[in-house]
């Protein structure tokens, strides 16, 4: 293990410390679109009044979240982004986005 990877401790003089070291962990695999169920909500906080659609609860890799967030702003023709397992779309698409991730054979409940 290289000293990039210890955690929490700068230097220690006792001989017998052991360093503890990151999780390099692999990414979860992605379920098929049966086995996930996605939420879909809005939210309005800490965005100036504005409204984004909210889809949470994927499971996978970050390559197919990017990928299924392309397709739901493609498809509602907005813009939007895709990062730590929730995907935003920017406006109040709650039905379309449940139409098309329906369509796409995920589990769907509209949230708020």
């Amino acid at each position: 293990m290289g000293k990039k990877n210890k955690v929490g401790v700068v230097y220690s003089t006792n001989p017998d410390y052991q360093y503890e070291y990151e999780d390099d962990t692999p990414e979860q695999a992605t379920l098929p679109p049966q086995q996930q169920k996605l939420v879909v909500g809005i939210d309005r906080k800490q965005r100036g009044g504005k409204q984004v659609t909210l889809v949470t609860g994927f499971v996978g890799t970050d390559d197919d979240l990017q990928s299924l967030g392309r397709t739901l702003k493609s498809k509602c023709g907005v813009g939007g982004s895709a990062k730590e397992g929730q995907i935003m779309v920017q406006g109040d698409f709650r039905d379309k986005v449940v139409a098309i991730l329906t369509a796409l054979g995920y589990k769907v409940v509209r949230g708020n």
